[in-house]
């Protein structure tokens, strides 16, 4: 395999960030697939080898601006630069009405969820910047343009996100980089059965496909994304729900 490209991914150890790191690397581009589990991080690239993909593994903590570096870093050494970085790692927290929140649940979900992601951006830009522009892709969510009830933490997370991705557009575009937040709906990654059976039951019928997606449908969307097919894409929040706006 011809590797032209490279690419970095977080919260790529499962669900929508593995998904993310396999669709990339089938494209050619080699990646270094990152994950606050190393074990499971290491897993994806193993994979991605026995697929006869190019993938390196480090353990991320994305809270850490100094992991953020040392996985720059290792790109930089390996494959000689960064072209393609996709900020997926998230969390979520219980259902909790907004006034029942603690202060310490709701900097938990925002230190991963926006500040986790603006150290990876601040530090990916000039990456990027090194090889004559490139692509950050951040994964959103339909929080991130709708109120989510019990979840105020998250939405104002993903919210923030769009804008910061819009800024960068504007900001670096005219230098090679675009900037884009892909918006899941409700994706089939495992979490689900954590809801109740009758919840669980619900959700195909909110989207307009009358499913809920897969993680490998948002891997192959910020594929393309990120590739040059997509090069005229920039500044935009790209909903991959099922339809579930159109209601």
């Amino acid at each position: 395999m011809s590797v032209m490209r490279t690419a970095l991914v977080t919260g790529a150890g499962r669900g929508i960030g593995r998904a993310c790191a396999l669709a990339l690397a089938e494209t050619g581009v080699a990646v270094l697939v990152t994950d606050r589990d190393g074990d499971a991080a290491d897993a994806v690239r193993a994979e991605i080898a026995d697929r006869g993909g190019v993938a390196l593994a480090q353990a991320l903590d994305t809270t850490s601006t100094e992991e953020h570096a040392r996985a720059i870093d290792l790109v930089r050494a390996h494959w000689g630069g960064l072209d393609v970085a996709v900020n997926n790692a998230g969390i979520t927290q219980p259902a909790t009405d907004t006034a029942d929140i603690s202060p310490a649940q709701w900097r938990r979900v925002l230190d991963v969820n926006l500040d986790g992601v603006f150290y990876g951006v601040r530090l990916q830009l000039p990456a990027l910047l090194e090889r004559g522009g490139g692509v950050i892709v951040t994964i959103s969510s339909l929080g991130g343009v709708r109120g989510l009830v019990g979840m105020s933490p998250y939405a104002a997370a993903k919210h923030a996100i769009n804008g910061l991705m819009k800024t960068v557009a504007l900001e670096y575009g005219s230098r090679g980089v675009r900037a884009l937040a892909v918006g899941p709906a409700y994706v089939a990654t495992g979490l689900e059965r954590n809801l109740p059976a009758d919840v669980q039951a619900s959700l195909p019928g909110l989207h307009a496909l009358n499913r809920i997606g897969q993680p490998e449908e948002i891997g192959a969307a910020v594929a393309w994304l990120a590739s040059p097919a997509a090069s005229l894409i920039t500044g935009s929040y790209i909903p991959v729900d099922g339809g579930y706006l159109a209601r």
